[in-house]
């Protein structure tokens, strides 16, 4: 079966008040407990932000080059995740649309390409 990413942004949540986030927290693990028991969860974590990031990393002239926290240029921080395992595009819309209602903030869903889907890159752009 496919494999679906739907995340957020951290940019894309307002401000919420300690009460509001522990709200959240119950309606969000009701909803993961849910997908466990349909047996479409894979990996789920909401807990990311700029102050989790340890360190970016880059290849310059084919060797890795750290840098403590985000990246420098980077406008937007991942808020976290979730991965599914399901049939199709449909029901990873559905899951979907019950995490956006859930938490009442965007999710963005990418399809992984399976192993025989991968995509070469003959246009020489990185």
């Amino acid at each position: 079966m496919p494999e679906y990413l739907i995340a957020f942004n951290d940019e894309w949540v307002r401000e919420h008040t300690p009460e509001e986030l522990a709200e959240k927290r119950t309606t969000s693990m009701a909803l993961i407990e849910e997908m466990q028991a349909e047996g479409v969860l894979l990996f789920a974590n909401g807990g990311l932000d700029r102050s989790t990031t340890l360190f970016s990393v880059e290849a310059v002239d084919g060797q890795p080059v750290f840098s403590d926290g985000p990246y420098v240029e980077t406008k937007e921080q991942l808020g976290g995740f979730t991965v599914i395992d399901v049939p199709d595009d449909e029901t990873a819309r559905y899951w979907a649309g019950r995490m956006a209602t859930v938490l009442d903030w965007p999710q963005e869903v990418h399809r992984f390409r399976g192993s025989g889907e991968i995509r070469r890159n003959t246009s020489g752009e990185k």
